[in-house]
């Protein structure tokens, strides 16, 4: 299936065009601006998977209220619910991992001084700080407490009431507050996603000059 983003904007003029992401998804679609200045490798590897076509059909797994709506896991494409947030890779090697197993390789922390605030990308991770892959989570609303400790690499610029969206889909935890499953906060109806590069000049929308 493919979605159709909506946009009824103006496009700027007289800049170079810059590189954006959309996350189309059966709710709507969202629009990444990138902090290649803050998160260079996160950035580089983000693009990568995108390009590949890494992220398509993968699901938000992880939605919480007031937190973050998390994906980009590929363990999430099939119906296995309980592996999903357990995968993923980073879009090349830089050092970490086995250089000729693509699946070990992972990112270097690159913590900066942005926040996590609404709209917010930053990238998940394990206990280790140099173990992100390939799932990013999206902020619901500030959230402080994550500053330092977890990469910021982007932000929605469109599409905030997408994100609301899907983290008010329905989950196990959200059904019966007493369900303690692994899948507790994954959605019951995968809210699955495609995502690709492209341009605000493509688009046809402006961008603010300062990030």
């Amino acid at each position: 299936m493919r979605w159709i983003l909506p946009l009824i904007l103006l496009s700027g003029c007289g800049k170079n065009p810059e590189e954006l992401a959309v996350i189309e998804t059966e709710l709507g679609s969202m629009i990444i601006r990138f902090y290649e200045d803050s998160a260079p490798k996160h950035v580089e590897s983000f693009k990568i998977l995108a390009g590949e076509g890494y992220f398509d059909g993968t699901a938000f797994h992880r939605v919480m209220p007031e937190f973050v709506i998390q994906g980009g896991d590929p363990n999430s494409k099939d119906s296995d619910r309980i592996n999903d947030g357990e995968g993923g890779r980073a879009g090349k090697f830089y050092g970490i991992g086995a250089r000729e197993t693509s699946a070990t390789w992972m990112l270097p922390a690159e913590f900066n001084d942005r926040p996590h605030s609404r709209g917010a990308l930053s990238m998940a991770r394990g206990p280790n700080s140099d173990s992100a892959g390939s799932q990013f989570f999206i902020c619901v609303q500030p959230v402080n407490r994550l500053d330092g400790q977890y990469t910021v690499f982007g932000q929605v610029v469109r599409g905030l009431d997408v994100v609301d969206k899907i983290v008010n889909v329905e989950t196990p935890g959200m059904l019966d507050s007493g369900y303690s499953g692994a899948d507790i906060d994954n959605p019951l109806e995968p809210v699955r996603m495609r995502v690709y590069l492209t341009t605000d000049e493509a688009l046809g929308i402006e961008l603010a000059d300062d990030l």
